[in-house]
C-alpha cells in the first residue's frame, strides 16, 4: 500500500489517521460522559480530566496535520456511479466533521484555560493559556463543548451508517477504500 493517496484509493497516511481519529473521537466521547459523573472522592476525578485533555490536544495537532495533508495528498474521487446529490452530500458531511472536531477541541479548550492556567499534555509539555477574558467563559464553553460532542458522534454514527449503506446495500468501494483494499 502507499502512503500518499491515489486516484481511486486512500494512501496509508489517511486511512491511518482516519480511524486513529474515529477511535480518539468516541473514546474521548465515552470518558467524557463517564468523568462529568465522577465526585471529588473518586481516584479518577483528576487524571480523567488530564487524559481527556492531552489526548485532545494531540487529536487537534493531528488534525491540523490532516487538513495539511488532505491538501497536499488529493484524496481519491467520487465512487463512479454516485450522483452529484451523493458527491454534494459526502463533501457536506465531511466539512460538517472537520468543522465539528476543530469546534469541539477549541471550545475543550476554553473551558480547560478559562481560570489562566496552561494544560498539561501528559506532562511533555504544556499548551498556555491564550484566551481568559469571556465572560462566563468556562460555563459557555462547556454548554458548546458538551452539545457540539453529542453532535459529533450523532453524525460520526451517520458516517458510519452511511458507509455501512454504500458497503452492503450499494455495493460500492466506498468503504473498501477506507480499508485500504486497493483497487476495490
Amino acid at each position: 500500500m502507499q502512503w500518499r493517496n491515489s486516484p481511486n484509493n486512500y494512501g496509508l497516511v489517511s486511512i491511518v489517521m482516519h480511524w486513529l481519529m474515529a477511535a480518539a473521537v468516541f473514546g474521548l466521547f465515552a470518558l467524557g460522559y463517564w468523568m462529568v459523573g465522577l465526585n471529588y472522592y473518586s481516584n479518577w476525578y483528576r487524571t480523567a480530566p488530564d487524559i481527556h485533555k492531552s489526548v485532545g490536544l494531540v487529536l487537534l495537532a493531528l488534525m491540523i496535520f490532516r487538513v495539511i495533508w488532505r491538501f497536499s495528498s488529493r484524496g481519491p474521487g467520487p465512487v463512479p456511479g454516485h450522483s452529484s446529490l451523493v458527491h454534494r452530500a459526502t463533501k457536506v458531511g465531511h466539512g460538517l466533521l472537520y468543522l465539528g472536531l476543530f469546534a469541539v477541541m477549541i471550545s475543550g479548550y476554553l473551558i480547560s484555560t478559562a481560570d489562566g492556567r496552561g494544560i498539561e499534555v501528559f506532562g511533555w509539555f504544556e499548551v498556555p493559556a491564550l484566551v481568559t477574558s469571556i465572560p462566563n467563559q468556562e460555563d459557555v464553553a462547556g454548554l458548546v463543548h458538551q452539545y457540539l460532542a453529542w453532535a459529533l458522534v450523532i453524525l460520526s454514527g451517520l458516517h458510519a451508517l452511511a458507509a455501512l449503506k454504500h458497503h452492503f446495500i450499494d455495493r460500492d468501494s466506498t468503504l473498501d477504500r477506507m480499508l485500504g483494499r486497493a483497487d476495490a
